[in-house]
């Protein structure tokens, strides 16, 4: 019986340390968690985890309604990404859509 609350309670261990590596990888960057996904094996995060709700939660941030969208530089589609569109460029002038995705 003794052997059996061990089990347990090794098992309750590595899901509370699985929980706590995983949730700050999140916490990282993009590129820095799927780095660390590499060397993980995804059912076990996605399987065991309540890896959605963890993921939410480590990218949520702080922006709330009404908040000016942060400022950032991408490549430009139309011209084959040689040149580049910074939002803050348009700031005061129009009203700017962004389309992340497909919406095909």
């Amino acid at each position: 019986m003794k052997w059996v609350l061990f089990g347990v309670l090794g098992l309750a261990g590595f899901y509370v340390v699985l929980f706590g590596v995983v949730l700050a990888a999140m916490l990282q960057t993009p590129a820095r968690f799927g780095s660390f996904m590499k060397h993980v094996p995804g059912p076990l995060v996605w399987g065991t985890l309540p890896a959605p709700r963890m993921w939410l939660w480590a990218r949520r941030g702080a922006l709330v309604p009404g908040d000016s969208a942060p400022d950032f530089t991408l490549p430009r589609h139309a011209d084959g990404g040689r040149d580049r569109v910074t939002l803050s460029s348009y700031r005061g002038q129009r009203p700017v859509v962004l389309v992340f995705g497909s919406y095909t």
